[in-house]
C-alpha cells in the first residue's frame, strides 16, 4: 500500500475561525495541483479554550451546560452555513452525538468535581474533529475528492522531560493499519493522539504543527506548508518593529534559533521529524495564498543576519573576585548550584581573565539563584577570594540570528554600532563558536529601541534615510518636487531609500508613518497639525530607521538655534541657510565640536554658491596640501543679475523689483543691497580656510540707503526709485574711465582682511563677463597663483539652489553608504 502524499498542509485556529476562513481554505485544498494532499487542522479559534474552560466549570460546579450549548451552536452554525442537503444533515448529527458524549463526561466530572487529564484531552480534542469533519464536507460540497482521519488512531506518545514525545515503533504500526490509499485531499485531526494504553491524550500547545511533521515523516511527505494568519518569518517582531520583512528562507539551524528566541517560528521538536527526513516545511498566509512565504529547510550559508529578536523578562547574575582566576571548576560549580535548584540558564558569558563570570536567568528565578550560588561560594566569599554575587534585574537578552554570520567580519561591529548609536548600554555579550548567533544582553526599558535600531542596521538597505523638511517656501518647494521626480528612480538604480517623513512650514507641518506623498505634499501640508518643532524632530529621528537628516530652507534663526541640538542628537544637517555657518564664532565652534563628537554631517554647500562646488572646491584644495592666498568674485547671484542688466537704459530701482518678482532676490531685496549676504557668505568660506573671523569683522559697503533701512519691503521698493540718480551717476563716471560696475568680495589668506563692496573692472576683467545670475569665484592658491582657478555658474535662484541642496543630500547619501 501506497502511503505517499505529495504535501502535508497545516491550518492552524485563525484560518479556521469562521465561514469566510474555512471557505478560503477549502478554495486552497481546491486548487492544488499535486494530489494526493494531507491537510492538518486546529479547532476553530477559541474552540480549544473554550473546551478547557468548559471542564473547569464543570470541576467547580458552575452552569457549564449554557457553556456547552454556546460551543455547539457555534459549531453547528458552521455547518449549516457551509453545507447543505445529506452532507449538512449528517455533520449536524454527529455534533449532536458529540454534545450527548460530552454533556455525560462534564455530568460525572461536575459530580466527583475532578476530572483528570485524561478528560482533558477527550474534552478538548473534540475541537480537532469537528474541524476535520468540516472541513473535509466542504471539501466534498466543492467537488474535491476528500475524507478525514482521526489522528489517535495512529498517534502513540508518551509524556517525558523534553514535553510528548512520540514513540514512533507503535506509531508506525498503528498507522499502517489504520491508512488507507487516501483521496485527493485527506484531512487529519491536529493536537490529540493517544498515549501507550489508549488513553486519549495531547501533543500540547502548537500540536497540530507537531502532528503535521509526524504525518509528513509517517507519509514520507515532499513538503510540509503550514498556513497562518502571517505572510511567512519575520526579521522581526512586527508589534514592535516597523519595516519587518519576510524572511524568505531559513535553515533548520537558524529556525530553531530564532523559535528558542520567541519568534513566530515552528517549535524545534515540530522540526525534528522533519530534519530527520530532509523535508522542507513552508509558512505561508492563509489571507495571500500567492505569497511565497518562508522556506525552512537545507539552504546555503548566504545573506548575513535572518531575524533580530529577544527573550524579555531576564536576570543578570554575575560571580566576580579575583579568587577565580586559574581555578579549576569554578564555572562548574556556578552552573551545579544553579542546576539543582532548578534554574535554567540562558546566557553565558565569561571574560579571559576569568576575573568574573556572568550568566543570564529568568527574572521570577533571579532571587532563588543568587542564593544558590552565594551558598556554593559562601567559604570563598568569607575569605575574600569572591567579592560578591550581583544581580541585575530587568533585562533583556537581544540577539541576531543567521548562518551567512559565519566567517562575516563586520557582523558585530554593525550589532553594537547600532547599540551604540542609539544610546543602548551592552552588559553582557554571547557568541557561539558556530558565529549563528550573536547576543547580547541590555536594560529591558531599551529593548523596543534596540530592536529596531539593530533591526535597521540589518534589514533596511543601509541607504534608508529619514528626511524632515523645514520651509517648504522658494528653495524647499522646488526641493521638494525635484525629490518627488527623482527618488523612484533613486530607488531602482541605486537601492537608495530616501523617505521624506516630514514637512514643517512656519504654521503648519504633516508627519507620515512612511513618506509623504510627495505628488500631493501641498494639500497634506494644508490639512497637517500646527508646526511644533520637538514633535517634528522626534518624528524625523525614528528609531527604525538608521538615518536621519534635517534640510532648513527656511532661513529663520529660530530654527538654526536649533542646529546644535539635532547633531548632538545623531541627526545630519543641510541647509542653504547661513545663519549658523556665519553667526557668532562661539556658537559656530560648538556647531562643528557637536558634530564632530556625534559623527554626524553639516552639509551647506549652497549656503555660498547656491549649485555651484565653491565650499567643495576649497576643502579640496586645502586638503591636497595647497595654500589658499587669496579668494574674491561674485558672490550673490542676485547682484550680478542686477549689475550685468544696469546699463543705464533702465533705473537701478526698476531692476531691483524685477529680480524680486523672478525670485533672484531674499524676500526682502535689502539682504542682498546692504552687502550682509554676500559678508556672511565670505565669512564661511574664511572659516572653511581655517580663519576664524565674525561677520562684524567684513568691511561692507551698503547699498541700501539709510533713510530706507526700517521701512517695509513696499515702501522700499517703491521709494528706491529716489536714489536713481545717484547709481546712475557712478555707473557713468566708471564709464567715462572705460570700467564696468560689479559687486565683488575679497578676503584675504594670510592677514583674514575681508571686505564686500562695489568696484569698478575694465571691460576685459573675467568679472567684466560674468552672465545674468552667474557667481564667478577666483580661488588664487600657491598652485594656481598665475592663473586662478575659477568657478563660474548660476548662482540665483530658487531652482538651482534646490539642486545644490538635492546634491548635497546625494553626497551625504554616498557617505552613508548609497552607490549614488
Amino acid at each position: 500500500m501506497s502511503t505517499h502524499v505529495s504535501a502535508v498542509h497545516k491550518f492552524g485556529g485563525t484560518s479556521l475561525a469562521g465561514v469566510p476562513e474555512f471557505r478560503r481554505v477549502g478554495a486552497i485544498l481546491a486548487g492544488l495541483e499535486t494530489n494526493p494532499a494531507v491537510a492538518v487542522v486546529s479547532a476553530p479559534a477559541g474552540v480549544t479554550d473554550a473546551l478547557h474552560a468548559l471542564v473547569q466549570a464543570a470541576e467547580q460546579r458552575d452552569d457549564w451546560p449554557v457553556a456547552l450549548a454556546s460551543i455547539m451552536a457555534r459549531c453547528a452554525g458552521l455547518a449549516t452555513a457551509l453545507l447543505s442537503g445529506e452532507r449538512q444533515a449528517e455533520c449536524l448529527a454527529a455534533l449532536e452525538r458529540d454534545r450527548t458524549d460530552l454533556h455525560d463526561v462534564l455530568k460525572a466530572t461536575a459530580l466527583i468535581g475532578r476530572a483528570p487529564p485524561e478528560v482533558y484531552a477527550l474534552v478538548a480534542g473534540h475541537g480537532e474533529l469537528w474541524s476535520a469533519r468540516l472541513l473535509a464536507a466542504t471539501l466534498a460540497e466543492q467537488g474535491v475528492e476528500a475524507d478525514w482521519f482521526d489522528a489517535r488512531d495512529a498517534l502513540t506518545v508518551v509524556d517525558s522531560e523534553l514535553g510528548p514525545t512520540v514513540s514512533w515503533e507503535p506509531t508506525r504500526a498503528r498507522f499502517d493499519a489504520a491508512w488507507t490509499p487516501p483521496p485527493a485531499v485527506r484531512v487529519v485531526t491536529g493536537y490529540i493522539a493517544r498515549d501507550p494504553h489508549g488513553a486519549p491524550t495531547t501533543l500540547g500547545r502548537n500540536g497540530s504543527d507537531f502532528t503535521a511533521s509526524i504525518f509528513a515523516a509517517l507519509v514520507d511527505a515532499e513538503e510540509v506548508v503550514i498556513w497562518t494568519d502571517v505572510d511567512g518569518v519575520m526579521s522581526g517582531d512586527p508589534r514592535r518593529i516597523p519595516d519587518v520583512a519576510v524572511i524568505p528562507e531559513l535553515s533548520w539551524h537558524e529556525a530553531m534559533e530564532l523559535a528558542y528566541f520567541g519568534a513566530k517560528v515552528l517549535h524545534p521538536r515540530t522540526m525534528a521529524p522533519l530534519v530527520a527526513r530532509e523535508i522542507p516545511v513552508w509558512i505561508r498566509n492563509t489571507a495571500h495564498p500567492d505569497g511565497l512565504g518562508t522556506r525552512i529547510g537545507e539552504v546555503g550559508e548566504d545573506g548575513g543576519v535572518k531575524g533580530v529578536t529577544t527573550i524579555e523578562g531576564m536576570a543578570l547574575l554575575n560571580l566576580e573576585g579575583a579568587g577565580l582566576i586559574g581555578v579549576p571548576g569554578t564555572a562548574s560549580r556556578l552552573f551545579e548550584s544553579l542546576r539543582g535548584a532548578g534554574i535554567s540558564v540562558v546566557l553565558i558569558s565569561q571574560g579571559s581573565s576569568e576575573h568574573s563570570i556572568c550568566c543570564a536567568v529568568p527574572q521570577a528565578d533571579a532571587l532563588r539563584a543568587r542564593a544558590a550560588v552565594a551558598q556554593a561560594f559562601a567559604a570563598e566569599m568569607r575569605a575574600g577570594q569572591v567579592e560578591g554575587v550581583e544581580l541585575v534585574h530587568d533585562c533583556s537578552i537581544l540577539a541576531v540570528v543567521g548562518e551567512g554570520m559565519r566567517g562575516l567580519p563586520g557582523v558585530a561591529a554593525k550589532l553594537f554600532g547600532a547599540l551604540g548609536r542609539t544610546g543602548v548600554n551592552v552588559r553582557a555579550i554571547a557568541q557561539g563558536a558556530s558565529e549563528r548567533n550573536i547576543s547580547a544582553v541590555i536594560p529591558s526599558d531599551d529593548a523596543d529601541r534596540a530592536l529596531r535600531a539593530v533591526h535597521a542596521a540589518f534589514y533596511l538597505s543601509p541607504q534608508a534615510v529619514s528626511i524632515g523638511v523645514v520651509g517648504p517656501g522658494g528653495v524647499g518647494a522646488h526641493l521638494l518636487d525635484q525629490l518627488a521626480g527623482e527618488i523612484p528612480r533613486l530607488a531602482a538604480e541605486s537601492r537608495l531609500d530616501l523617505r521624506v517623513r516630514a514637512i514643517a512650514a512656519s504654521r503648519r507641518m504633516v508627519l507620515a508613518p512612511r513618506a509623504v506623498a510627495l505628488d500631493s505634499w501641498r494639500e497634506a501640508l494644508a490639512g497637517g497639525v500646527e508646526t511644533e518643532l520637538d514633535a517634528f524632530t522626534r518624528h524625523v529621528q525614528a528609531e527604525h530607521l538608521p538615518h536621519a537628516v534635517i534640510i532648513d530652507c527656511s532661513g529663520h534663526a529660530a530654527v538654526a538655534a536649533r542646529y546644535a541640538d539635532w547633531l548632538a542628537r545623531g541627526i545630519h544637517i543641510i541647509t542653504p541657510s547661513k545663519l549658523a555657518a556665519s553667526g557668532p564664532l562661539a556658537d559656530w565652534r560648538r556647531l562643528q565640536e557637536v558634530r564632530r563628537a556625534a559623527g554626524v554631517r553639516y552639509l551647506g554647500e549652497t549656503t555660498v554658491g547656491a549649485g555651484l562646488p565653491i565650499i567643495q572646491t576649497l576643502r579640496d584644495l586645502r586638503q591636497t596640501g595647497d595654500e589658499i592666498i587669496a579668494i574674491e568674485g561674485i558672490l550673490s547671484g542676485t547682484l550680478a543679475f542686477l549689475f550685468n542688466g544696469y546699463d543705464g537704459s533702465r533705473p537701478f530701482s526698476a531692476i531691483v523689483r524685477e529680480a524680486n518678482e523672478l525670485g533672484f532676490t531674499e524676500p526682502d531685496p535689502r539682504d542682498d543691497l546692504s552687502g550682509r549676504d554676500v559678508a556672511r557668505k565670505l565669512v564661511i568660506l574664511a572659516r572653511e580656510m581655517g580663519l576664524e573671523i565674525g561677520l562684524e569683522q567684513v568691511e561692507v559697503e551698503s547699498l541700501v540707503p539709510a533713510e530706507l533701512r526700517d521701512v517695509s519691503i513696499e515702501d522700499f521698493l517703491s521709494r528706491l526709485a529716489e536714489w536713481d540718480d545717484r547709481m546712475l551717476a557712478r555707473l557713468e563716471a566708471a564709464r567715462a574711465r572705460g570700467r564696468v560696475l560689479r559687486h565683488v568680495a575679497r578676503l584675504d589668506g594670510a592677514t583674514g582682511r575681508a571686505s564686500v563692496g562695489l568696484e569698478e573692472f575694465p571691460a576685459d576683467h573675467a568679472f567684466a563677463h560674468a552672465r545674468l545670475t552667474d557667481n564667478i569665484i577666483q580661488f588664487v592658491t600657491r598652485r594656481y597663483r598665475d592663473n586662478p582657478l575659477v568657478v563660474q555658474g548660476p548662482g540665483a535662484g530658487p531652482a538651482v539652489t534646490a539642486a545644490g541642496v538635492f546634491a548635497d543630500l546625494l553626497r551625504l547619501s554616498s557617505y552613508l553608504g548609497a552607490d549614488v
